[in-house]
């Protein structure tokens, strides 16, 4: 009978999932296991390889009333920052990859986002409402320093006045901010940072590849500093692992500038259950048993409920004490002030530009 991986034995290092299950869509499921020759200190690391994707557009729409927009657009499809509570990881089952190690380290890009917005933007019929990017996974992930994937559709944007969000765990944002200040300056732009811990070292165990908390509360006074209004996102709230840090994280918040904060309960959907429980058995062992069981208290007994209106903040009692906690965090700190509609009234298709015009 074969036998799981050892917890005590991670597959890669550096990465956040520890295993590679084959995708739920495969008609061949391959898994590791522990056959009593393996070498205690894994396979080592894997490379990271990038593939270009070819796309006919790049606006995404959706009708959930649960994420607060309808239009997204995502550069990447994968995330090296590798965090194992990601719950964009069950889409590379979609590519015939695994939700684990291969949703790190295989990594696709879009190299036309630009010019695809761009046609999309221009189309006589398109209405302008407000486009959040990074709603699965991260625009400003170590690759996109190279790639500029993310600044291509930024600066997009600002040319037709068009506003947006956009969220990340990376400090990378900064480097944008040249083009996002003078959008803030007119009501155009709103940022949202991710601080899922303070703890360097749980940051360091769940989200291995990502900026650390100290550097992303950086880039929000960063941003906050240039007039751009910006937003703590508390996410994933982890019961018996990080929700004990959810005051400091709203204090550290406001210390930085943020205009306010959110936060959103720990999602397991699909294959994702078994790699966070997976991780925890082989990172945080004395703590995996009642972590899952506050999990699945919040969850109906079950690890995750898909249903719209609980899936991001679950139910029962567990759950209701955690968002009396946030509310009660969030007023004590001035944080739960109505932020105002991103301005749709400026939108415009730019004219032609000099080098169109010698054309004629």
């Amino acid at each position: 009978m074969q036998s799981p991986i050892k917890p005590s034995a991670p597959l890669a290092r550096g990465r956040g999932a520890k295993s590679n299950r084959s995708g739920r869509f495969e008609s061949q499921q391959v898994e590791a296991f522990d056959d009593g020759w393996q070498p205690d200190e894994g396979i080592g690391q894997i490379r990271t390889t990038l593939t270009a994707m070819k796309s006919r557009t790049i606006i995404a729409s959706n009708t959930s009333p649960d994420v607060g927009f309808n239009r997204s657009i995502n550069p990447y499809r994968g995330c090296s920052h590798g965090c194992i509570y990601c719950y964009a990881r069950p889409a590379h089952a979609y590519l015939g990859l695994s939700a684990g190690l291969d949703f790190e380290t295989k990594l696709f890009y879009k190299p036309e986002a630009a010019s695809l917005l761009e046609r999309e933007l221009s189309a006589p019929r398109y209405k302008p409402e407000v486009i959040h990017i990074g709603g699965d996974t991260d625009p400003y992930q170590p690759d996109e320093r190279e790639l500029r994937i993310t600044r291509g559709i930024v600066e997009t944007l600002a040319r037709f006045s068009h506003p947006f969000s956009i969220i990340t765990k990376s400090g990378l944002i900064c480097r944008d901010i040249d083009v996002m200040a003078p959008l803030a300056a007119r009501n155009r732009v709103r940022a949202a940072v991710s601080v899922t811990t303070l703890d360097r070292r749980l940051a360091r165990s769940m989200e291995p590849r990502a900026y650390t908390p100290e550097k992303r509360l950086d880039a929000v006074r960063q941003l906050s500093e240039a007039g751009i209004p910006t937003v703590v996102m508390v996410a994933p709230v982890i019961p018996g692992l990080n929700d004990h840090e959810i005051e400091a994280i709203v204090e550290r918040a406001a210390q930085a500038g943020a205009v306010g904060v959110g936060y959103v309960a720990l999602r397991l959907p699909l294959e994702l259950k078994d790699l966070f429980e997976e991780w925890l058995e082989a990172d945080h062992p004395g703590r995996a048993k009642r972590v899952m069981s506050l999990v699945r208290q919040m969850r109906g007994g079950a690890a995750y409920q898909s249903q719209w209106g609980t899936r991001m903040r679950g139910e029962g009692p567990v759950a209701e004490a955690m968002a009396q906690r946030f509310r009660v965090a969030r007023k004590r700190f001035g944080l739960d002030r109505t932020l105002p509609q991103l301005n749709l009234s400026e939108f415009k298709v730019p004219g032609p530009g000099p080098a169109q015009l010698q054309l004629f």
